[in-house]
């Protein structure tokens, strides 16, 4: 029987740091399904299409990784895919914070699923989607925040 574990996040876009939780993942898993999920909290930058094509080109190369869009609870798509593993990446202690209170809310919602919580490597600590979408706003260069071989679209 494989472990896969279950990658959620917006994505948007997908960075060098989400590639570096990714790869540290597949050292733990046998796969991993990244899940472009709907945050009813932040109107998106891409469509999902584009965040596809993006994580698309990011892990071009890699072995055992799915891709899939979800709208609902993380929980409910890990149940539906027989997953019992959740990744998430954590950048500072902000984030630790915020990620287990999801995931203590989560383990009281379905004990049989685990959260495992991945610090990134401290090169990739400063790097946030939320900076990458405002350098591009302003017409700056991406390409040290997202994976080689990554072009990101221009501001719609």
């Amino acid at each position: 029987m494989s472990k896969i574990a279950l990658f959620p996040g917006s994505f948007d876009p997908f960075t060098a740091g989400h590639l570096n939780i990714l790869r540290r993942a597949l050292t733990m898993f046998d796969g991993v399904v990244i899940a472009i999920g709907v945050n009813q909290d932040k109107p998106g930058f891409y469509g999902n299409a584009t965040r596809m094509d993006i994580i698309r080109q990011a892990t071009a190369g890699l072995q055992n990784i799915q891709i899939i869009e979800y709208d609902g609870l993380t929980i409910d798509v890990c149940r539906n895919l027989g997953i019992r593993h959740i990744v998430r990446g954590v950048r500072n202690m902000l984030d630790f914070e915020n990620e287990r209170a999801i995931a203590d809310a989560n383990r009281r919602l379905a004990p049989e699923i685990e959260t495992i919580i991945i610090p990134t490597a401290q090169e990739f600590a400063h790097i946030s989607s939320s900076a990458v979408r405002d350098i591009l706003r302003h017409n700056g260069d991406t390409s040290m925040f997202v994976p080689d071989g990554v072009t990101l679209p221009p501001v719609r």
